[in-house]
């Protein structure tokens, strides 16, 4: 399918936009298409890159708030998650889909329970993904011989009707994950040309727990086991020494930031200004909505900015563009993607923002007004892998998804 955006804003001029099959084919020339839009009154920009979800969460908004981390993880969270099944993961992970459709979010980098019905609520909403099961095996010998086992099977029978969706190993996290299932998942990771999704130096309780066991920090005792990597997304990391921030560096391990779930849980803020000087890539994430508790990256992108503002005292530091590019082209960078730009020649996964709405008004500098002023409402057009799946902040089917989400919320906390 071809389809011509006509007379819509990009870097601040008039121009058309032609996309052939699932790629930007051409910027500047009026051409015949398939489909036209018009683009006045509207601004293109790519598609947001969440680098940091639990999608299926979604079913878990607002169910447990306002707790300390581990309380929340062990008491309340993981007790829920127990009662889980693939159609639960498949709902909530398309109500995920839709949220993020909604707000400009066009690829997700995920971990959670049952990967291929998130695989398969990704394929159906038409957006696209990194998906990985979460690996847990609380060092328990019987337990990480069967993840190991089901995360072989997922990846040889892992199936994707396009190339939005790829498979990652998800290893949880070093206080749930044991150092001999930490290296079988590197070494099969990169046997088999896989990323690996890990939280990482989320709490101080983290580190401390970790040195005190381990004699190192988390990310010193992942160096020693030779798990850290160009494939590896790190996520949080949050409590970092001067050293590990060169060991991350060195391993050229990609780095998701999630300021608002950070903040909610009080786990700290991120020392970005020491990170990006290390020229570690450093990509957006909001995390699952449990934690967050949505899955707008506008949102992420302002609390990214503002609490780096506030932490370094210093009014300069992140400025709306950094921000904005944390959430576009870092994140395709940290997935690999030819995506996060309005190039030709690149993925077409772009969206159009309504400039004639309040927040926009006046727009005087439209980066700035996305990272500031901006919110999910503010997307008309979503556009990925060059098919339309919002038009005038329409999708397809999303009261009936989110009708059917309350159903079956219902039913889980009942159980």
């Amino acid at each position: 399918m071809s389809i011509l955006i006509k007379d819509v804003l990009l870097d601040n001029k008039k121009t058309d936009i032609h996309i052939e099959d699932n790629l930007i084919k051409e910027i500047g020339k009026k051409v015949e298409a398939d489909v036209v839009i018009d683009g006045k009154n509207k601004a293109v920009i790519p598609g947001f890159i969440n680098t940091h979800t639990h999608a299926a969460m979604t079913l878990l908004r607002s169910y447990a708030d306002d707790m300390e981390l581990h309380d929340w993880l062990q008491n309340k969270i993981w007790p829920l998650e127990a009662k889980l099944t693939e159609d639960d993961v498949y709902w909530g992970t398309k109500l995920a889909c839709l949220e993020m459709i909604k707000s400009g979010t066009t690829c997700f980098n995920d971990m959670y329970w049952y990967v291929s019905s998130v695989a398969k609520a990704v394929e159906d909403m038409g957006i696209r993904a990194v998906v990985s099961a979460v690996f847990i095996d609380l060092f328990d010998k019987k337990k990480s011989d069967e993840q190991i086992k089901e995360n072989k099977k997922s990846v040889k029978n892992f199936k994707s009707k396009s190339k939005r969706v790829r498979i990652a190993l998800g290893p949880h996290a070093i206080y749930t994950v044991s150092k001999e299932s930490l290296q079988w998942a590197k070494e099969f990771a990169d046997k088999n040309k896989l990323m690996i999704h890990i939280h990482l130096s989320e709490t101080k309780k983290e580190v401390d727990d970790s040195i005190k066991s381990n004699g190192k920090t988390p990310v010193e005792y992942l160096d020693d086991i030779g798990f850290l990597g160009a494939n590896v997304i790190a996520t949080h990391c949050v409590w970092l020494s001067k050293r590990d921030i060169e060991i991350l560096a060195r391993n050229d391990v990609k780095i998701a930031h999630n300021p608002t779930s950070n903040m909610k849980l009080a786990s700290g803020i991120m020392h970005y200004k020491e990170m990006k000087e290390s020229g570690l890539t450093i990509s957006l994430g909001t995390d699952g909505c449990a934690s967050n508790n949505n899955l707008d990256m506008f949102e992420s992108m302002k609390f990214a900015s503002l609490g780096q503002k506030a932490f370094y005292n210093d009014q300069t530091i992140m400025k709306s563009r950094e921000a904005f590019e944390l959430a576009t082209v870092n994140g395709a960078k940290a997935l690999r993607l030819n995506a996060g730009m309005i190039k030709e020649n690149m993925l077409a996964d772009l969206i159009l923002i309504d400039l004639k709405k309040a927040e926009l008004t006046p727009n005087y500098n439209l980066i700035s007004n996305i990272v500031y002023s901006a919110n999910g409402s503010c997307v008309d057009t979503v556009i990925c892998d060059g098919k339309i799946l919002m038009e005038n902040h329409i999708v397809k089917d999303e009261e009936e998804i989110i009708e059917k989400v309350n159903k079956v919320a219902q039913d889980l906390v009942s159980r």
